[in-house]
């Protein structure tokens, strides 16, 4: 009797140790997922999102941005169509010339998405309505394969002719440079944009527009 006791005895703490053991692993998983829950809570709220005018001036890092792009355009596109090449075109053919914006370089140290700044020039120009515009070459040909897309299922009436595109009289092309200069703790980047403009038929550039930006950054005790 006393040896199925202390066997029963025996058994019965096992038994206990192990629910023990389980129970104690189970309280520390929900307490590791309890403090990852709290940090993630933590460290959203400290994250804060404001929409902004897409006017503002932002200079967070320094480095060229939207609004040196747009203010670069809206300047120098302002100063190309007050200058003689676009009256004496009107004078001498009685309507207004025909232009296209071509590749806009960057030539700078860093990545600047001539795309977007391509897109300003072409808003600026437009919008001024001084000049008539066509399509950039990177969009022709999606457009000839539309136009030749409905000479097979368009209707006759709807179709739109090939070739009979309106050539450009004149095109933009230009680049952008910089120029760095830094020491301990400061930072002096120089932005130069250059434009020209440019008569197809003849070659001749009719217009040449400069602007330049000069940035300062400064960091205390950083060596850049």
């Amino acid at each position: 009797m006393k040896i199925r006791n202390t066997e029963f005895n025996r058994n019965y703490k096992k038994e206990n140790k192990t629910i023990s053991l389980k129970k104690g692993i189970k309280m520390k998983k929900a307490v590791l997922l309890l403090l990852v829950a709290l940090l993630f809570v933590g460290c959203g709220s400290s994250k804060k999102v404001y929409r902004i005018d897409p006017e503002t001036q932002t200079d967070l890092s320094g480095k060229w941005n939207d609004t040196d792009a747009r203010l670069v355009a809206e300047e120098m596109i302002t100063d190309c169509l007050s200058r003689p090449w676009l009256t004496n075109f009107v004078a001498k053919a009685g309507e207004k010339p025909v232009v296209t914006v071509g590749t806009i370089q960057n030539k700078s140290s860093e990545h600047i998405d001539t795309d977007i700044f391509t897109s300003d020039f072409e808003r600026e120009l437009i919008n001024a309505g001084q000049v008539r515009f066509v399509a950039t070459r990177g969009q022709r040909p999606e457009i000839r394969d539309e136009r030749y897309d409905q000479q097979e299922f368009a209707s006759a009436e709807t179709m739109k002719k090939i070739r009979n595109e309106t050539g450009a009289d004149f095109i933009l092309l230009g680049a952008v440079k910089t120029i760095v200069d830094q020491v301990e703790g400061i930072r002096v980047v120089f932005y130069q944009t250059d434009l020209e403009m440019i008569d197809i038929e003849s070659m001749e550039k009719v217009w040449i527009g400069t602007k330049k930006i000069k940035k300062e950054i400064s960091k205390k005790k950083t060596k850049w």
